[in-house]
């Protein structure tokens, strides 16, 4: 009997776990101008994004896919933005329930800042980025696509 009753309190335990667990923002978001689309995915423990969309993919003059053309480095300014890299290194944080420690990569400017994500609810993803401090940044919100 003992033995079925802490079975029991085992499992109420594990279930009440599960539900507090936060939404785990994997899939692909709007970012807040509608031109691109990103996908967050896992990369081993933590999180990682790439830009999987844009509204406009090719530079009008000459048709050619859009290139990193700021990027800092010269020789990575031939890099198509077309499955770019531009999230990285964020890692779950419990006590704030949101995905910290991270970087995001500007490509309009070739700027990288720190980073954290935070769902805003389900489908709203909240990305600040900044430089040093979180209190002094800049926050845009994402809507999921798929």
């Amino acid at each position: 009997m003992k033995t079925i009753l802490l079975s029991l309190l085992l499992c109420l335990a594990c279930s009440w776990g599960a539900a507090a667990q936060t939404v785990v923002p994997l899939g692909v978001w709007a970012d807040d101008t509608g031109e691109s689309h990103i996908e967050i995915y896992r990369c081993g423990e933590l999180l990682c994004g790439k830009l999987v969309w844009l509204q406009q993919p090719q530079e009008a003059i000459t048709g050619k896919p859009k290139l990193d053309q700021h990027n800092p480095d010269p020789d990575k300014r031939t890099v198509p933005l077309h499955n770019m890299p531009v999230l990285q290194g964020l890692r779950y944080n419990p006590g704030s329930d949101r995905w910290e420690d991270g970087q995001i990569y500007d490509p309009s400017n070739g700027h990288t800042y720190s980073c954290y994500l935070s769902m805003a609810g389900k489908d709203k993803l909240e990305v600040k980025g900044y430089i040093g401090f979180s209190l002094i940044g800049r926050s845009h919100y994402w809507v999921r696509v798929r």
